[in-house]
């Protein structure tokens, strides 16, 4: 597709190839740590790699019923370069899934504040991938302060459309039918709906290694609450209902990475597109043949993206000023265009 736009280079900024060579002090795997931290009485765990690294500081967020594992692939490649942090959100992985949870957008975007006050670290490029990049997109309008730069892989909340499997996790009984399917086959239900989806021409690997470790996941009660709750805040039978395209222009200085495939199922590459085209001085990378896990897939190609853009750019530092001063200036814009009947 090179048809698509993609951002140029840099002024004064060395090129891409020359930048990851003068980084390449050696060429070994970073080495990785799970951890955990209790934040309001409840466990939160994460992955960490790179923290002696002298690098900047990066979040990776993961999408619905997945963890911080689907990160696993790419974080020994980053952790090279930058100190990165994967936190598995609240419901998800190894962290903590109460009944009671808050499982909205801006709660987790507080909760990845809250993480990142309690680890010492001020500021961060912001990585959300699937319903992670909603989030990340929230943390940036929530927490300017402590955004640096912001990168959406495979995002959602950029437009309505989304595969009819999550819009259906929205209905009612969606929860009895997942844990129903569980207690029939607890044990196999993933390995027989990989096999399964298989058998339609196209789909991934690293797709359907994602969809079997979701699956299952949803034997555990409490991470199967958690999904349903998560994807009713965000979801209904008609696709997504949180839209972040209008607020897009709050985010229009700072440094935006827009990553996606060509082959995504889940959520639709056009949605990207359209993104790039609100802020054409974003950064677009778009993997030919490849689904909705972009670092899944090309682990390798996804580290040095990333990589490039962070070393490759100057971190914003806002705040509510900064914030104030676009609200404002949009609020004019809206009125100057307001024609008197």
């Amino acid at each position: 597709m090179s048809q698509l736009p993609r951002r140029g280079p840099t002024p004064g900024v060395p090129p891409r190839a020359h930048r990851l060579h003068r980084r390449s002090r050696s060429t070994a795997p970073a080495s990785v740590a799970r951890r955990e931290i209790v934040l309001h009485g409840q466990r939160v765990t994460y992955l960490e790699t790179g923290r002696r690294s002298g690098g900047p500081t990066v979040v990776l967020l993961h999408g619905l019923a997945s963890s911080s594992a689907t990160w696993l692939p790419v974080l020994p490649l980053l952790g090279r370069h930058a100190h990165v942090v994967a936190p598995d959100l609240l419901g998800h992985g190894e962290s903590a899934k109460p009944r009671t949870g808050d499982y909205s957008l801006g709660a987790y975007a507080a909760g990845l504040r809250d993480l990142l006050l309690a680890l010492r670290l001020d500021r961060a490029t912001v990585v959300g991938h699937s319903f992670g990049g909603g989030v990340a997109m929230q943390f940036a309008y929530q927490f300017p302060e402590l955004t640096e730069r912001l990168v959406l892989d495979a995002s959602g909340g950029l437009g309505p459309d989304v595969s009819i499997a999550l819009r259906a996790a929205s209905l009612p009984g969606a929860a009895a039918v997942l844990k129903a399917v569980h207690t029939l086959t607890p044990r196999r239900i993933a390995g027989l709906a990989r096999r399964a989806v298989r058998l339609v021409p196209g789909v991934p690997t690293a797709d359907l290694d994602e969809l079997a470790c979701a699956l299952a996941s949803f034997a555990d009660d409490g991470a199967r609450d958690a999904f349903i709750h998560t994807v009713r805040s965000a979801l209904n039978w008609s696709g997504q209902r949180l839209d972040g395209t209008g607020r897009l222009y709050l985010l229009a200085e700072l440094p935006l990475l827009l990553v996606a495939g060509t082959d995504d199922t889940v959520i639709p590459l056009a949605h990207t597109l359209a993104a790039h085209d609100r802020l054409p001085s974003s950064r677009l990378e778009v993997f030919e043949r490849t689904g909705h896990f972009p670092h899944s897939e090309h682990p390798a190609r996804f580290a040095e993206v990333l990589l490039d853009f962070v070393h490759g750019t100057s971190p914003v530092h806002s705040d509510a000023d900064t914030f104030r001063r676009r609200l404002v200036a949009a609020r004019a814009r809206a009125a100057t265009a307001v024609v008197p009947v």
